[in-house]
């Protein structure tokens, strides 16, 4: 439903406005307000369901203005791509505005998503940060983890950023071991997801771990355990990768019963 052309010639359309990570609802409650002419300070975004978007990046969100979070979790998972594209770009807009090189404002180029420098010529373009995130397995058993920011209760797989001449799979045992203390050993690729928050493509994989004796770092997890498919704790959002890898476990072993 989303095609990535970006309508650049349009002077009308559909228009996403979007405030410090938040989103303001339209007429009928969802993101999109209804077709407009489009002000020159708008960035063509998409087309969605062959409607040309574009994006209106403002200062100040109104109080009714959910964030990002918020709209994935009231959505349908076939608007992922829309929210998650103009929380990224918009991200990207709001701090991109001066050259990165030599420091003088730069111009935006409306027929790719570029900031573009007429003093040095420095062309920026928006950023996506590569992350792995890993459902460690033990048999049936899953490995997951707290993180001190997550509301009360809730487990989640692990995760972290590809370093710098890393590849996915070095990062996988290398997360997992500084985080819960395991060795893994047969990795299986999952898919991958955008996830704007603000700028990450999210790299799922399945570990299988050596042995059950896990060590918490105790700085970026704050708790950790073995859990069986049948009793499990609060689970992330179901828009979400690690939410996917969990529930592809659970159907997995349930089909092995």
């Amino acid at each position: 439903m989303l095609r990535r052309e970006l309508p650049a010639d349009e002077p009308a359309g559909r228009v996403i406005r979007l405030a410090r990570g938040r989103i303001a609802p339209g007429p009928d409650g969802g993101p999109l307000q209804p077709t407009q002419p489009w002000t020159p300070a708008m960035q063509p975004l998409c087309w969605w369901r062959e409607a040309p978007v574009a994006l209106s990046l403002e200062e100040i969100p109104g109080e009714d203005w959910p964030d990002g979070r918020a709209w994935l979790e009231r959505l349908p998972e076939s608007w992922f791509p829309l929210v998650s594209t103009a929380l990224q770009v918009g991200a990207w807009l709001r701090h991109h505005r001066y050259c990165g090189s030599c420091g003088a404002p730069a111009s935006r180029l409306d027929r790719e998503f570029a900031m573009h420098c007429e003093r040095c010529g420095h062309r920026n373009y928006p950023r996506i940060s590569p992350c792995i995130i890993t459902l460690v397995t033990h048999g049936e058993s899953l490995l997951l983890a707290r993180s001190p920011r997550f509301p009360p209760g809730r487990y989640s797989t692990l995760a972290g950023f590809i370093e710098p001449g890393e590849s996915a799979e070095e990062a996988v045992r290398r997360e997992v071991f500084e985080e819960v203390g395991l060795t893994v050993g047969r990795l299986r690729y999952f898919q991958s997801q955008a996830w704007p928050f603000p700028h990450s493509l999210m790299l799922g994989l399945f570990a299988e771990a050596a042995s059950r004796r896990i060590r918490i770092d105790g700085r970026e997890i704050s708790d950790a355990a073995w859990f069986s498919p049948r009793r499990l704790p609060r689970l992330p959002p179901p828009y979400s990768i690690s939410r996917g890898l969990i529930e592809t476990h659970l159907a997995e072993v349930g089909a092995r019963a």
